[in-house]
């Protein structure tokens, strides 16, 4: 944030309560329970996920994350809607009742597409290098792992269609990696054989 944008804070904060004090209020509530839960949530999350900094000020300041969640949508080939999640948080994770489902590896955001004789897989990897990207392909799954220090990606990803494993051909430019199968030729209704 620049120095003109701290100062508005500044300036905004020393104006606490002056337009709205009922607002102020609210806001201050919200920040004490977001403060609680997350001090509860600390107890299940990967240790890599809470990190304390120390200020200039001597002062000690907790940060958390990344969490991330988001979702593509697109029309199947059947007319359909096909939803994918992505991230390392799952809505209603940690809702009373529910466990907190925050994984270290993030899902990376994947694009399925189908085409005449191939399938096209897109994977979202940023922040990686091609060395780091582990891919396997076994009984129509697809497996995408990244396990580096600085990024964790992990995908199993359920192919629509049989494919040629033989066939697969994967690049990455861009922090997208593109992997290429085509599909497996249907298995004929058999031959008719003649009698010598």
């Amino acid at each position: 944030m620049s120095s003109s944008g701290d100062d508005w804070f500044k300036r905004f904060k020393e104006r606490k309560g002056f337009f709205f004090p009922e607002l102020d209020k609210m806001i201050e509530e919200i920040e004490k329970e977001m403060a609680k839960s997350f001090r509860e949530m600390e107890n299940v999350m990967p240790r890599n996920m809470v990190r304390v900094r120390r200020l200039p000020d001597g002062s000690v300041r907790r940060e958390y994350g990344p969490f991330v969640y988001g979702y593509s949508m697109k029309i199947g080939p059947d007319g359909k809607p096909v939803i994918r999640e992505f991230g390392n948080i799952k809505p209603g994770a940690g809702v009373k009742g529910q466990p907190l489902n925050l994984r270290e590896q993030r899902e990376p955001l994947i694009d399925v597409i189908e085409e005449e004789g191939e399938i096209k897989v897109l994977a979202e990897l940023p922040g990686v290098d091609k060395k780091d990207i582990n891919l396997f392909l076994t009984e129509g799954t697809l497996t995408i792992s990244v396990d580096t220090a600085g990024r964790k990606y992990y995908k199993e990803l359920d192919l629509p269609v049989d494919v040629d494993e033989t066939s697969a051909r994967s690049t990455f430019s861009n922090g997208v990696l593109e992997t290429t199968l085509t599909k497996s030729q249907p298995k004929g209704k058999g031959k008719k054989l003649s009698i010598e």
